[in-house]
């Protein structure tokens, strides 16, 4: 008994092609490989179509909305550490104007020099007074006045969603006018007054000094935001770098194996494109 299995006999066809048929099939999937590869390397994303990895490309898009809500609430939360450093920066100009007008204090109250150089000394206080006191009023970020006491609280949006954990809020209440720190009332056209000028000078660096440790202690928080947004961003684009962008090794050699197998496919379709003559030979 015969078990063997009958094998297929293929007829001479003229109008329908098989072979070629199917080279053509593999021939389009090979390009179609290569397509997809080229565009991956030039894009930089394996995901070309939405179809390559539907749920991915979800995911991708969220971290990727995500990331970028982190990274302008880092440029938020620098700048708020520029207003603070603007702030900072007017009161320690302003400090160190009174640190000159207690030199010209302890100086005006010697008697090595006369009634007539107390008045040139105090003509240099006027105008250094003058100076704070201008810097106080006039120390801005845009529009917000930072040092004249009419400050209003601020609230910096720090994190990349709505919620109230994302907002720090900051209430700028510093006032360094003379009036209100208490330096305009200097006067060294007398010893008197000279003297006085010390324990005037010595409170209002106090003053001064609390409002800078106030100006810091934010500062010193919103760095610390700024180190922790950091961390995000690179952790976050790690992970989105993972799913989207493309694997530049693994692109190439697909590449190079698309163009090899599409250059066989189209030595294959031409051979296949020969068996109709091959009935020719019959008639």
């Amino acid at each position: 008994m015969n078990l063997r299995p009958k094998e297929e006999f293929m007829g001479l066809r003229i109008q329908t092609n098989v072979a070629s048929i199917t080279a053509q099939n593999k021939l389009s999937k090979q390009q179609n490989r290569a397509e997809h590869a080229m565009a991956a390397l030039a894009s930089g994303s394996r995901i070309v179509n939405a179809s390559d990895d539907a749920a991915g490309l979800s995911i991708s898009e969220n971290l990727k909305g995500q990331i970028r809500g982190i990274q302008m609430a880092r440029q938020n939360a620098n700048n708020a550490v520029s207003l603070i450093q603007v702030s900072e920066g007017g009161l320690n100009e302003i400090n160190n104007i009174l640190i000159r007008l207690r030199e010209l204090g302890v100086q005006a109250a010697s008697d090595t020099v006369s009634d007539v150089e107390r008045g040139f000394l105090n003509q240099e206080a006027t105008q250094l007074i003058q100076e704070a006191d201008r810097i106080a009023k006039t120390t801005m970020f845009g529009n917000k006045p930072l040092l004249d006491g009419s400050g209003e609280e601020l609230e910096f949006h720090v994190g990349p969603f709505g919620g109230e954990d994302n907002i720090i809020r900051y209430e700028i209440s510093a006032d360094a006018t003379g009036s209100t720190i208490g330096y305009d009332s200097i006067d060294l056209s007398d010893k008197e007054g000279a003297r006085d000028t010390l324990q005037i000078v010595d409170e209002s660096i106090v003053e001064l000094g609390n409002l800078r440790a106030d100006f810091g202690a934010v500062q010193s928080r919103l760095n610390t935001t700024v180190a922790n947004l950091d961390i995000q961003n690179e952790n976050l684009s790690a992970a989105n770098s993972r799913i989207r962008d493309a694997d530049v090794a693994h692109e190439t050699s697909e590449l190079a194996s698309a163009n090899i197998l599409q250059q066989a496919s189209v030595g294959v379709l031409a051979q296949a494109n020969q068996f109709p003559q091959s009935a020719l030979r019959l008639l």
